[in-house]
């Protein structure tokens, strides 16, 4: 893949500043190749071989084809001579955070590092019970993904019928298809109608069944089911603009509904709206089940009302979201990082790190972190460096979300007069650093042949 840069480094040879990034995939990426074609030196530190994060294994395997067009977007953005990529280095691990941020000479540090670890099941004593019925949704998929793969190390589970999960997103809904289409495919095979897992989830279980005769009741399968806190139209499958008209808000709604009904038809699933996980259901040292409660919605709030239930399952999986890892040095605020701003990531204890994508969002959503990223670069980061520029057509963002951008903005611009611009010798120990890092490690400093050598072609 040929990459053209879009600014000819040649008419500014040397940058204006260097910054680092924390994290290669969408939100890291996006920020890094904005900040490339503003003339800005960037260190990509990833703590992976390859930058592609979590859409690696955290996609279940039948999305072949958005990985493979995410990993090209993503090495087009990296492949810019004003990058240089850092694999196999783990920030909090490999190089202390705090000296990345005030020793390495970067004019600011971006975490862009991802949300990697799963948030907890919110019933006391349930963490008694990992790999006793209870399991986390991101080790549950990579476990699916390397199902078929004998050299795999990881952890491995069961896709059982009748599981359990918990949650509501777009993740919680590919956690039960997992179930119900490996299922279906276990008892096709019994039945010696031998088709692909791909050709299953395309064309649904039901046209497939109908195509050989066969009536899903037939099957003896009990599917899954997803046990949500909110209403259906609430689940988290798509989002609308800041700025949406009620009209535009219910259109949102109806349109959540239909993709709920349209995957329940498809996949054989269950949602069980407005329950909440509020009990375990244990049996000789074994979770079999959980209690729940009734919700109901207020203002937006799922409520607890007094009427419970218990529900049984061959497995409970909890997709309820993702949380960053912590990293050494930086404060926590529960299972997130404790934000001053929220809007960009900022940190009261270090004035020259914003945050991008799902490490502030949660949200294991490709679009809304290549968005949330654009974001952050252009109100928060490029303000900071003094290189900020509104852009032709750029939407009006709502009032709220203006006031805090401009709050940031005149902040950034109080630094961004005091910020010259990197000297040749500031530079040349920047790279020097990041050089010394990159041979530790084996890689050369040609992201191409490195990413060629992976796998995937740049």
């Amino acid at each position: 893949m040929n990459f053209l840069p879009p600014s000819d480094p040649m008419q500014n040879p040397t940058p204006s500043h260097c910054v680092a990034l924390i994290g290669g995939a969408t939100a890291g990426a996006e920020v890094a190749g904005r900040l490339a074609g503003l003339g800005i030196l960037c260190a990509v530190f990833d703590q992976n071989a390859r930058p592609y994060g979590k859409i690696e294994d955290g996609l279940p395997r039948w999305h072949a084809g958005l990985r493979q067009k995410e990993y090209e977007t993503i090495a087009r953005k990296l492949c810019h001579p004003l990058i240089h990529f850092v694999p196999n280095t783990k920030i909090g691990r490999d190089i202390d955070f705090r000296e990345l941020v005030d020793d390495w000479g970067f004019s600011s540090v971006v975490l862009a590092n991802g949300a990697w670890s799963d948030r907890r099941l919110p019933v006391e004593g349930a963490e008694e019970y990992l790999g006793k019925g209870l399991t986390y949704q991101n080790p549950f998929v990579i476990s699916f993904n390397h199902m078929e793969d004998p050299d795999f190390r990881g952890e491995r589970f069961d896709v059982l019928d009748d599981s359990i999960v918990v949650g509501g997103g777009l993740a919680s809904i590919d956690v039960a298809k997992i179930h119900t289409l490996q299922c279906t495919l276990e008892k096709l095979r019994e039945r010696g109608v031998e088709i692909s897992l791909a050709e299953l989830e395309l064309k649904g279980i039901p046209r497939t069944l109908e195509a050989h005769g066969i009536q899903w009741e037939e099957l003896g399968l009990a599917g899954c089911t997803i046990y949500y806190r909110r209403r259906i139209e609430d689940m988290p499958l798509m989002t609308a603009p800041e700025n949406a008209s009620p009209e535009r808000l219910e259109k949102m709604r109806l349109g959540r509904r239909r993709m709920v009904d349209k995957a329940s038809e498809k996949y054989k699933l269950r949602v069980e709206p407005l329950t909440a996980p509020d009990g375990l259901l244990v049996e000789n040292d074994r979770l079999v089940g959980l209690r729940f409660r009734r919700t109901r919605v207020e203002h937006g709030k799922a409520v607890m009302t007094e009427e419970t239930f218990e529900r049984r399952g061959a497995a409970v999986i909890s997709s309820i979201g993702s949380v960053p890892e912590p990293i050494r040095g930086i404060e926590m605020n529960g299972e997130l990082f404790d934000f001053a701003d929220w809007d960009h990531g900022r940190l009261a204890a270090y004035p020259s790190v914003f945050s991008a994508g799902n490490v502030v969002t949660g949200k294991g959503n490709i679009v809304a972190s290549r968005k949330h990223a654009s974001q952050v670069s252009r109100e928060g980061i490029e303000a900071f460096l003094g290189i900020a520029e509104r852009s032709e057509g750029q939407t009006a963002r709502p009032a709220r979300a203006l006031e805090s951008a401009q709050a940031a903005g005149e902040a950034a611009a109080e630094h961004a007069a005091s910020q010259p611009r990197v000297s040749e010798q500031a530079l040349a120990d920047v790279l020097a650093r990041i050089r010394s890092r990159q041979q530790s490690v084996g890689y050369t400093g040609d992201i191409e042949s490195w990413l060629e050598r992976a796998g995937t072609p740049c």
